[in-house]
């Protein structure tokens, strides 16, 4: 028993390092890191491999420290409402990928697609939230066009790699 949580404990860890490392690929350009969102993928990976409360903590743990460590998000407001749905994406994956019966790839997309969904919802009322605190707007049209239309790119990503990863790391298992 030890030896899993040490073994969870250490998975995050590396996910939590990927996450931090990832954007500098992108950060060059920030629309290519806003459309690839390369702190996604580590923290789905975390919650699937580890397990919600892994997945939730590195969600909510990795835009504060990178805003801490490279300034990038700015910390209030990016990184509190990159938290909310990175956070949410951490738990929700890890949630129904452990409950679900069903093996494969199916269990997996079921699971990818909850948390891509929950996220961005989390996303958009957080977003509401912070904006209307600074006495902006964050309209409907705003939070389909930021969560999924600029968004596509990197859910077409996730979508993809994911899985695959998943699977092979299932494989080896």
């Amino acid at each position: 028993m030890k030896r899993i949580k040490l073994t969870k404990l250490v998975l995050a860890a590396l996910f939590l390092s990927i996450g931090l490392v990832l954007p500098l690929l992108t950060s060059q350009i920030k629309e290519i890191g806003d459309t690839l969102l390369p702190m996604h993928i580590p923290v789905m990976l975390c919650g699937l491999l580890c397990g919600a409360n892994y997945g939730f903590l590195v969600g909510l743990i990795l835009p504060f420290l990178r805003s801490f460590l490279f300034g990038m998000p700015p910390m209030y407001p990016n990184a509190v409402w990159m938290a909310s749905e990175l956070a949410t994406y951490g738990i929700v994956i890890g949630v129904i990928y452990h409950k679900i019966k069903t093996d494969g790839f199916k269990r997996i997309y079921i699971s990818l697609l909850s948390a891509m969904l929950a996220g961005r919802i989390i996303w958009g009322i957080a977003k509401k939230i912070l904006f209307g605190l600074n006495g902006k707007s964050f309209a409907f049209a705003a939070f389909i066009t930021g969560g999924f239309v600029d968004a596509l790119p990197g859910i077409i990503v996730q979508l993809i790699l994911i899985p695959i990863i998943i699977r092979t790391i299932e494989k080896k298992i």
